[in-house]
């Protein structure tokens, strides 16, 4: 599932492979910029804020987001794409490289000059150079009664978490999903503790945090609905807990180790 680490290695991929080059072709498959050719501009640099990717070139940020499907892809010219190629939404070529997104679920080209605008809504990037944790408490705490889950999945408070990591922080600290910010005694400790997985993960393509990259061992409870606690034995359950806030999220806990 792709979360703010998995965006940014495919930023970093695709920065390795684009940065400073010339675009020899651009074939935008979304309507609103299918007219847009990008051919002729050097892309200056590719980054991720959170979970959102940003191609740099000379005139414009080309802003994707993978939400739950999507990804990119590089290929030398000739090789076959890994995806169908009605699933593409955007291709870019170099010399070198074919840059494919697949079923991206937001792709827009914005005005360089807009882009700091359009994505100041978005709090402390965790794996941002300029990552700033009190800002992060700030925002965490300032609405105390919503659900602590709620609160670390909501880009404008922690910019990268998703539902694996929040499932997995929440186990990690005690927490049942539900609980609200004003009940969370170290926020400070979660937060650091948000830091320090992603940042763990943020290199490996096998995403754990149990420290155990083995098939199968590699999470505390999400996803593992009906399988035993790894700590006390007791049945991890899946569902919404009855708030609303959490309706459509996948939600994993031990009804033993968080409360």
């Amino acid at each position: 599932m792709p979360e703010g680490d998995t965006v940014f290695r495919e930023a970093r991929s695709l920065d390795d492979a684009l940065s400073g080059r010339v675009l020899s072709r651009c074939d935008i498959r979304v309507p609103e910029f299918a007219t847009v050719d990008l051919t002729g501009e050097t892309m200056q640099n590719v980054a991720s804020r959170g979970k959102h990717l940003l191609m740099h070139t000379d005139s414009v940020s080309v802003h994707s987001h993978l939400k739950m499907e999507g990804s990119w892809h590089l290929y030398r010219h000739g090789t076959r794409w890994q995806r169908p190629a009605f699933q593409a939404r955007i291709v870019l070529e170099t010399l070198d490289w074919v840059a494919v997104g697949f079923e991206l679920g937001l792709l827009e080209l914005m005005p360089r000059a807009a882009e700091d605008a359009e994505m100041a809504y978005l709090g402390p990037d965790l794996l941002g150079s300029d990552w700033d944790a009190a800002e992060a408490l700030r925002r965490l705490v300032a609405r105390p009664y919503t659900p602590v889950a709620v609160a670390l999945a909501d880009q404008r408070n922690l910019a990268g978490l998703g539902n694996v990591y929040v499932n997995e922080l929440c186990f990690l600290r005690g927490l049942l999903p539900t609980r609200p910010m004003t009940e969370v005694t170290d926020p400070e400790g979660l937060i650091a503790l948000a830091y320090r997985l992603i940042q763990a993960n943020r290199d490996r393509v096998e995403r754990t945090t149990t420290g155990n990259t083995r098939r199968g061992a590699r999470l505390w409870v999400y996803s593992r609905a009906g399988q035993p606690c790894r700590r006390c034995g007791t049945r991890i359950r899946q569902g919404t807990l009855g708030r609303t806030e959490l309706e459509g999220r996948n939600t994993y806990w031990c009804p033993s180790c968080q409360a």
